[in-house]
Protein backbone atom coordinates (compact mmCIF):
# COMPACT_ATOMS: atom_id res chain seq x y z
CA UNK A 1 0.00 0.00 0.00
CA UNK A 2 1.34 3.54 -0.84
CA UNK A 3 1.03 6.45 1.28
CA UNK A 4 1.38 9.93 -0.62
CA UNK A 5 1.20 13.29 1.21
CA UNK A 6 -0.48 15.44 -0.91
CA UNK A 7 -0.06 19.45 0.67
CA UNK A 8 -2.05 22.10 -0.19
CA UNK A 9 -3.39 25.39 1.40
CA UNK A 10 -6.16 26.88 2.83
CA UNK A 11 -5.69 30.71 3.22
CA UNK A 12 -2.65 31.02 4.97
CA UNK A 13 -3.25 28.04 6.77
CA UNK A 14 -1.10 24.36 5.13
CA UNK A 15 -2.69 21.11 5.42
CA UNK A 16 -1.88 17.93 4.23
CA UNK A 17 -3.72 15.10 2.87
CA UNK A 18 -2.77 11.86 1.92
CA UNK A 19 -3.32 9.32 -1.05
CA UNK A 20 -3.67 5.89 0.08
CA UNK A 21 -3.98 2.92 -2.46
CA UNK A 22 -2.50 -0.49 -3.46
CA UNK A 23 0.12 0.01 -6.30
CA UNK A 24 -0.09 -3.71 -7.62
CA UNK A 25 -3.21 -3.08 -9.27
CA UNK A 26 -2.97 -1.63 -12.77
CA UNK A 27 -5.77 0.80 -14.45
CA UNK A 28 -7.98 3.36 -12.78
CA UNK A 29 -10.20 2.50 -10.16
CA UNK A 30 -13.15 4.85 -7.97
CA UNK A 31 -11.63 7.46 -5.57
CA UNK A 32 -13.29 7.78 -1.95
CA UNK A 33 -12.70 11.35 -0.39
CA UNK A 34 -12.82 10.44 3.28
CA UNK A 35 -13.27 13.19 6.12
CA UNK A 36 -11.32 11.64 9.08
CA UNK A 37 -12.75 11.50 12.31
CA UNK A 38 -11.31 14.65 15.49
CA UNK A 39 -8.09 12.83 15.09
CA UNK A 40 -6.91 14.14 11.79
CA UNK A 41 -4.86 12.11 9.19
CA UNK A 42 -3.05 9.84 11.82
CA UNK A 43 -1.87 6.41 12.60
CA UNK A 44 -5.37 5.01 12.82
CA UNK A 45 -7.04 6.78 10.35
CA UNK A 46 -4.53 6.29 7.75
CA UNK A 47 -4.79 2.70 8.92
CA UNK A 48 -8.60 3.12 8.16
CA UNK A 49 -7.83 4.52 4.51
CA UNK A 50 -5.92 0.87 4.02
CA UNK A 51 -8.53 -1.08 4.72
CA UNK A 52 -11.08 0.84 2.70
CA UNK A 53 -9.03 1.01 0.01
CA UNK A 54 -8.14 -2.50 -0.71
CA UNK A 55 -7.64 -3.13 -4.25
CA UNK A 56 -10.06 -1.76 -5.51
CA UNK A 57 -10.58 2.39 -4.19
CA UNK A 58 -8.24 5.25 -3.68
CA UNK A 59 -8.90 6.95 -1.23
CA UNK A 60 -8.25 10.33 -0.91
CA UNK A 61 -7.20 11.19 3.04
CA UNK A 62 -8.72 14.98 3.70
CA UNK A 63 -6.81 17.27 6.21
CA UNK A 64 -9.20 19.59 8.07
CA UNK A 65 -7.25 20.30 11.39
CA UNK A 66 -3.56 21.41 9.55
CA UNK A 67 -0.23 19.94 8.55
CA UNK A 68 1.44 18.11 11.41
CA UNK A 69 -2.17 17.76 13.76
CA UNK A 70 -2.55 14.25 13.69
CA UNK A 71 1.58 13.74 15.25
CA UNK A 72 0.38 15.86 18.13
CA UNK A 73 -0.34 14.38 21.44
CA UNK A 74 -3.52 15.56 22.26
CA UNK A 75 -6.62 15.46 25.30
CA UNK A 76 -9.64 14.71 24.91
CA UNK A 77 -10.59 18.56 25.64
CA UNK A 78 -7.92 19.52 22.14
CA UNK A 79 -9.80 17.32 20.46
CA UNK A 80 -12.93 18.71 21.65
CA UNK A 81 -12.48 22.16 20.87
CA UNK A 82 -9.97 21.76 17.09
CA UNK A 83 -13.25 19.60 15.99
CA UNK A 84 -16.01 21.97 17.42
CA UNK A 85 -14.29 25.13 15.79
CA UNK A 86 -13.53 23.77 12.21
CA UNK A 87 -17.06 21.96 12.42
CA UNK A 88 -18.20 25.38 13.45
CA UNK A 89 -17.29 27.22 10.45
CA UNK A 90 -19.55 27.06 7.32
CA UNK A 91 -17.38 28.87 5.27
CA UNK A 92 -14.44 27.11 6.57
CA UNK A 93 -15.48 23.40 6.16
CA UNK A 94 -16.60 24.15 2.29
CA UNK A 95 -13.46 25.61 1.47
CA UNK A 96 -11.26 23.32 3.53
CA UNK A 97 -13.14 20.62 2.04
CA UNK A 98 -13.39 21.44 -1.71
CA UNK A 99 -10.15 22.45 -1.40
CA UNK A 100 -8.91 19.23 -0.52
CA UNK A 101 -10.99 17.17 -3.11
CA UNK A 102 -9.75 19.32 -5.37
CA UNK A 103 -6.07 18.95 -4.92
CA UNK A 104 -6.19 15.11 -3.84
CA UNK A 105 -7.59 13.96 -7.13
CA UNK A 106 -5.60 16.29 -9.17
CA UNK A 107 -2.71 14.61 -8.21
CA UNK A 108 -4.21 10.96 -7.89
CA UNK A 109 -5.41 11.69 -11.82
CA UNK A 110 -2.47 13.20 -12.48
CA UNK A 111 -0.51 9.56 -11.19
CA UNK A 112 -3.59 7.83 -13.49
CA UNK A 113 -5.02 5.82 -10.44
CA UNK A 114 -8.64 7.45 -10.81
CA UNK A 115 -11.37 8.53 -12.62
CA UNK A 116 -12.72 11.87 -11.84
CA UNK A 117 -16.15 11.12 -12.87
CA UNK A 118 -16.40 8.13 -10.13
CA UNK A 119 -15.60 10.02 -6.99
CA UNK A 120 -17.68 8.77 -3.49
CA UNK A 121 -17.42 10.38 -0.24
CA UNK A 122 -16.90 8.83 3.44
CA UNK A 123 -17.04 10.07 6.95
CA UNK A 124 -16.10 9.28 10.20
CA UNK A 125 -17.71 10.74 13.50
CA UNK A 126 -17.10 14.70 13.24
CA UNK A 127 -15.43 14.34 9.57
CA UNK A 128 -19.60 12.69 8.73
CA UNK A 129 -20.85 16.14 9.72
CA UNK A 130 -18.11 18.02 7.31
CA UNK A 131 -18.75 16.07 4.75
CA UNK A 132 -22.60 16.14 4.48
CA UNK A 133 -22.06 19.74 4.35
CA UNK A 134 -19.92 19.86 1.57
CA UNK A 135 -22.64 17.00 -0.27
CA UNK A 136 -25.11 19.89 0.69
CA UNK A 137 -23.09 22.81 -1.07
CA UNK A 138 -23.12 20.42 -4.31
CA UNK A 139 -20.03 17.91 -4.36
CA UNK A 140 -20.00 15.61 -6.95
CA UNK A 141 -20.29 12.87 -4.87
CA UNK A 142 -21.84 9.96 -6.59
CA UNK A 143 -22.45 8.78 -3.20
CA UNK A 144 -21.95 9.23 0.60
CA UNK A 145 -21.58 7.10 3.78
CA UNK A 146 -21.00 8.42 7.05
CA UNK A 147 -20.31 6.14 10.10
CA UNK A 148 -21.16 7.00 13.55
CA UNK A 149 -21.96 10.61 12.60
CA UNK A 150 -21.27 13.41 14.84
CA UNK A 151 -23.52 16.76 14.26
CA UNK A 152 -25.46 15.69 10.69
CA UNK A 153 -27.68 18.41 10.39
CA UNK A 154 -26.86 21.49 9.00
CA UNK A 155 -24.60 24.34 10.44
CA UNK A 156 -27.31 26.82 9.80
CA UNK A 157 -30.59 25.32 10.21
CA UNK A 158 -32.46 25.55 7.03
CA UNK A 159 -29.50 25.33 4.80
CA UNK A 160 -30.86 24.27 1.00
CA UNK A 161 -29.76 20.71 0.36
CA UNK A 162 -28.06 20.35 -2.53
CA UNK A 163 -26.83 16.56 -2.44
CA UNK A 164 -26.66 14.95 -5.83
CA UNK A 165 -25.73 11.40 -4.99
CA UNK A 166 -27.46 8.57 -2.73
CA UNK A 167 -26.50 8.55 1.08
CA UNK A 168 -25.74 5.93 3.51
CA UNK A 169 -25.86 6.43 7.28
CA UNK A 170 -24.26 3.34 9.48
CA UNK A 171 -24.69 4.62 13.35
CA UNK A 172 -25.52 2.76 16.62
CA UNK A 173 -29.13 2.95 18.04
CA UNK A 174 -27.52 3.51 21.19
CA UNK A 175 -25.06 6.45 20.27
CA UNK A 176 -25.66 9.15 22.90
CA UNK A 177 -22.92 11.57 21.18
CA UNK A 178 -25.60 11.42 18.37
CA UNK A 179 -28.72 10.44 19.36
CA UNK A 180 -32.00 9.64 17.58
CA UNK A 181 -33.55 12.69 16.91
CA UNK A 182 -30.26 14.12 14.93
CA UNK A 183 -30.34 10.69 12.75
CA UNK A 184 -34.85 11.53 12.01
CA UNK A 185 -33.96 15.32 11.23
CA UNK A 186 -31.40 14.16 8.88
CA UNK A 187 -33.77 11.46 8.04
CA UNK A 188 -36.29 14.58 6.89
CA UNK A 189 -34.00 16.11 5.40
CA UNK A 190 -33.06 13.62 2.87
CA UNK A 191 -36.76 12.70 2.03
CA UNK A 192 -38.05 16.21 1.60
CA UNK A 193 -34.42 16.97 -0.52
CA UNK A 194 -35.61 13.93 -2.61
CA UNK A 195 -32.32 12.04 -2.05
CA UNK A 196 -31.86 8.36 -2.57
CA UNK A 197 -30.95 7.40 1.03
CA UNK A 198 -30.65 4.44 3.27
CA UNK A 199 -30.21 4.43 7.27
CA UNK A 200 -28.66 1.32 8.93
CA UNK A 201 -28.95 1.16 12.83
CA UNK A 202 -26.66 -1.29 14.97
CA UNK A 203 -28.55 -2.48 17.77
CA UNK A 204 -25.59 -2.67 19.96
CA UNK A 205 -23.97 0.23 18.36
CA UNK A 206 -22.31 3.25 20.82
CA UNK A 207 -20.35 5.90 18.88
CA UNK A 208 -16.95 5.37 17.20
CA UNK A 209 -17.38 1.77 16.27
CA UNK A 210 -14.62 2.02 13.84
CA UNK A 211 -11.98 3.97 15.98
CA UNK A 212 -9.50 1.27 17.17
CA UNK A 213 -8.40 3.85 20.10
CA UNK A 214 -12.48 4.81 21.28
CA UNK A 215 -12.65 2.39 24.67
CA UNK A 216 -15.34 4.41 26.78
CA UNK A 217 -18.83 3.41 27.55
CA UNK A 218 -19.79 6.01 25.08
CA UNK A 219 -17.71 5.55 22.39
CA UNK A 220 -15.97 2.32 21.63
CA UNK A 221 -14.58 0.67 19.01
CA UNK A 222 -16.49 -3.04 17.84
CA UNK A 223 -14.45 -4.60 15.17
CA UNK A 224 -17.51 -6.86 14.21
CA UNK A 225 -19.62 -3.40 13.72
CA UNK A 226 -16.81 -2.26 12.11
CA UNK A 227 -16.28 -4.48 9.46
CA UNK A 228 -20.01 -5.14 8.55
CA UNK A 229 -19.96 -1.59 8.18
CA UNK A 230 -17.37 -1.42 5.58
CA UNK A 231 -18.80 -4.23 3.85
CA UNK A 232 -22.04 -2.19 3.46
CA UNK A 233 -20.25 0.32 2.18
CA UNK A 234 -18.65 -1.07 -0.67
CA UNK A 235 -22.12 -2.95 -1.58
CA UNK A 236 -23.61 0.79 -1.42
CA UNK A 237 -20.75 1.88 -3.63
CA UNK A 238 -21.34 -1.15 -6.14
CA UNK A 239 -24.79 -0.54 -6.51
CA UNK A 240 -24.31 3.27 -7.34
CA UNK A 241 -21.88 2.57 -9.78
Amino acid sequence: MVEKAVRYEVGDRPFEGMLVYDDSVRGKRPAIFSQPDWKGVDEDTIAQAREVAGKDYVVLLADMFGQGYGAKPKTMDDLMKASRAARGDLGFVKSCGTTALAALSAEAEKLGLIDKSKIFALGYCIGGGMVLEQARAGADFKATVVLHVTLPNPIVPGTPCGIKGRVLAIHGAADPVTPKPMIDALERELTDAKVDWELVLFGRGVHSFCDVSANVEAARYDEKLCKKSYALMRTFFAETL
